[in-house]
C-alpha cells in the first residue's frame, strides 16, 4: 500500500494516474477509522479505478483545544485496516506543516447561510475550518469523485456548496449513515465513551426513530417539545439541540409543507463526548 506524507509526491502520483485515463476517488478522514469509513471506501472503490484516503486531524475545524488534543490518532492501525479492504488504496497522511505551510488558520467562507445553522450555532468557525481543509485537499489530490457520510449531513451539504461556488471539478457523493448494531451512529469519538455512556447512547437513535413517527401526525414544534422532554428525563445524556430542518436550506421548519423535504438533527453530550446524528423524516 502506498502511503504519502508529502503533497507534491501524492499530487505527482495522482496526476500520472489521471493522465493515463484512470478515475480517482477520494475519501477524506481524520483517522481513527471504523466500519463507517470503510463503507465510504468500498463505495469509492466501486466507482473509481483508484482511491485515495487522507488521514489528517485538521486543527482549524476544532473550536475546542482539548477536543483536538484528545482526538484519537491511530495511523498504523488505520493503514492496516485499509489493507483489509484493498492494498491498492493510496493513503495521504500529511503533517500540519505539509498541508498549511506554516499558515495554520482557516480561510473565511460564505456558504449562503448554511454555515450558521445547527452545528454553526454551537461551534464557532467550524465550517470555515472544514471548508479550508476540504478545498485544500481537493487542490492537492484533484479527485474526480469524493465521498462523505450523511452522519455529518450539514457538512455534506456545505461541501456541495463549496464545490459549486468555487467551481471545483469533483463530484460529491453522500453515503448513508453506518450504525453499530445498537443503532448508535458510528463515530471515531465512540471509542472514547465510558461503558455507562456507551450503553446509554443508543437512546439517541431510538428517540430519532420515534420522532420520525410522530412527525407524520404532529407539528415540528410538538415533536421538538417531545424530544426535549425525553432527554430532560435521561440521567446520563444531555441534549444540546434537536432541530427539524429543510434539507435544502437547513433552516428550522416553522410550519410543515408537503412540497418540502425535512430531516431531524440532534447533538447530545454523553459525559464530555459530543455525539451527533440525524434522520430523514419524509
Amino acid at each position: 500500500m502506498l502511503v504519502f506524507t508529502n503533497k507534491n509526491k501524492i499530487d505527482g502520483h495522482v496526476s500520472s494516474l489521471k493522465n493515463k485515463g484512470f478515475k480517482v476517488g477520494f475519501v477524506p478522514t481524520m483517522g481513527a477509522l471504523h466500519e463507517g469509513h470503510l463503507s465510504l471506501v468500498e463505495e469509492g472503490l466501486s466507482f473509481n479505478n483508484f482511491l485515495v484516503v487522507s488521514i489528517f486531524v485538521n486543527p482549524t475545524q476544532f473550536d475546542n483545544a482539548e477536543d483536538l488534543e484528545k482526538y484519537p490518532r491511530t495511523l498504523d492501525k488505520d493503514v492496516n485496516l485499509l489493507k483489509t479492504v484493498s492494498k491498492d488504496i493510496i493513503v495521504y497522511a500529511p503533517s500540519v506543516e505539509d498541508v498549511y505551510e506554516g499558515q495554520t488558520k482557516a480561510q473565511h467562507f460564505s456558504f449562503d447561510g448554511l454555515e450558521f445553522e445547527m452545528e454553526g450555532r454551537f461551534r464557532k468557525g467550524h465550517f470555515d475550518g472544514v471548508g479550508t481543509i476540504v478545498k485544500r485537499l481537493f487542490e492537492i489530490v484533484k479527485p474526480d469523485n469524493a465521498y462523505f457520510g450523511e452522519k455529518d449531513f450539514q457538512q455534506l451539504t456545505i461541501i456541495k456548496k463549496l464545490v459549486q461556488k468555487h467551481n471545483i471539478p469533483v463530484k460529491i457523493t453522500g453515503c448513508k449513515i453506518h450504525r453499530e448494531t445498537s443503532g448508535l451512529a458510528m463515530s471515531s469519538r465512540n471509542t472514547r465513551l465510558q461503558p455507562d455512556y456507551k450503553n446509554a447512547a443508543p437512546f439517541i437513535y431510538k428517540t430519532l426513530k420515534e420522532a420520525k413517527q410522530k412527525f407524520g401526525t404532529k407539528s415540528a414544534n410538538k415533536v421538538t417539545e417531545w424530544v426535549t422532554k425525553q432527554f430532560a428525563k435521561h440521567n446520563l445524556l444531555e441534549l444540546e439541540y434537536f432541530i427539524i430542518a429543510d434539507v435544502k436550506t437547513l433552516k428550522t421548519v416553522k410550519r410543515k409543507s408537503k412540497t418540502k423535504t425535512y430531516r431531524a438533527f440532534i447533538a447530545v453530550y454523553a459525559g464530555d463526548i459530543r455525539l451527533i446524528d440525524n434522520i430523514a423524516l419524509n
